[in-house]
């Protein structure tokens, strides 16, 4: 049975829906990542969770338990947030034992907590450390060791990276991966970074107006994303509608059972393309030629803009072969693999 279960969810203001039907359900250990655009529902999801706010419809089950009703300090649930939320006037021992003091915990256990927990995030010796002399990411590193501190069966965390800058949040995103990990604890991770949210999830919930669109882990939610809504956000470019005929160019092969599978658009993913050489031979209906009109080199690859027909197509190259200057003409071998059936019209 799973630890955490969320049924038909519906929450509404004002007459507007906020959540509509959401369903999910979170094995022990797991990290789930919501993940969507700024007014998506994601923070209203986590705040239902957490008992802050309540549902209009639905039910959610916490080990096998209706938590209908029950206060949100009587649900044992930790919470992290963006700003921290830690005391100034506090050291960083008296912030962590915060939540030690609350579930009156023997002094010896809360040092004993205290050492341990610093220890896990890196802070070792920075029991006397007063707030105003650390980093921001030292900062939310005290934070995640004070919400971890009292044995959370759940915790939520809202944005926990996002005031910091995008290195250190990379940095950070794979540390708090593998402390939760290390850990065994199992957690709902809000965030509208994609990258963060692959870097830290076992699996992603794609919120959009409230919906959920998807929900799967990293490596499957980027290879098929289900509509064009979850394609779009995820950053792709290459979505073509494949019922108007004029936009199948010339110079855009696609195989025949993806043009005829019934879908009404393809995305091409950017690194579905190679360069073609000239002693290569290619594959019959997986190619495209055309005219290069953007070309920049960032170090590990080539982004490249290619134009077939009235198509403007993004693609994501090796180094070498280098790729002819913008005005040249190219033709890219495409790995039908990377080219996915979509449902949905483009949001």
């Amino acid at each position: 049975m799973s630890l955490l279960e969320v049924k038909s969810l519906g929450k509404q203001y004002d007459d507007q829906p906020l959540l509509t039907d959401i369903n999910f359900a979170l094995d022990k250990g797991e990290i789930l990542c919501l993940l969507g655009p700024s007014g998506s529902g994601k923070t209203t999801l986590l705040r239902i969770l957490s008992g802050l706010e309540l549902p209009d419809r639905g039910e959610i089950f916490f080990a096998g338990n209706n938590l209908a009703g029950i206060a949100p300090h009587k649900r044992q649930f930790g919470m992290m947030f963006q700003d921290y939320a830690l005391f100034p006037h506090k050291n960083i021992a008296e912030n962590v034992c915060f939540g030690l003091e609350m579930q009156n915990w023997s002094k010896d256990k809360q040092q004993q907590r205290v050492t341990e927990m610093l220890s896990l995030v890196g802070l070792q010796g920075f029991e006397q450390r007063r707030l105003d002399t650390l980093s921001g990411g030292e900062r939310q590193r005290v934070a995640l060791a004070r919400s971890l501190a009292p044995q959370p069966q759940l915790l939520l965390l809202d944005e926990p990276l996002g005031s910091l800058d995008r290195t250190l949040r990379d940095h950070l995103a794979g540390e708090i991966r593998a402390i939760l990990k290390s850990q065994g604890v199992t957690a709902v991770f809000v965030t509208h970074d994609q990258s963060e949210a692959f870097t830290v999830a076992d699996q992603i919930a794609i919120l959009h107006q409230g919906r959920m669109e998807q929900l799967a882990p990293p490596e499957d939610l980027y290879r098929r994303p289900a509509n064009a809504a979850v394609a779009r956000f995820l950053g792709f470019q290459n979505i073509i509608d494949i019922t108007d005929p004029t936009v199948i160019a010339d110079g855009l092969k696609i195989p025949l059972n993806l043009l005829q599978g019934g879908h009404k658009k393809l995305l091409i993913r950017p690194e579905a393309a190679s360069i073609i050489t000239n002693n290569e031979k290619i594959a019959p209906n997986t190619s495209v030629h055309g005219i290069i009109t953007k070309r920049i080199f960032q170090g590990q690859l080539f982004q490249l803009t290619v134009k077939t027909g009235q198509l403007l197509l993004s693609f994501s190259l090796p180094i070498d072969p280098s790729p002819p200057a913008v005005g040249g003409e190219i033709t890219l071998q495409l790995n039908p693999a990377a080219i996915v059936p979509l449902n949905g019209e483009v949001q």
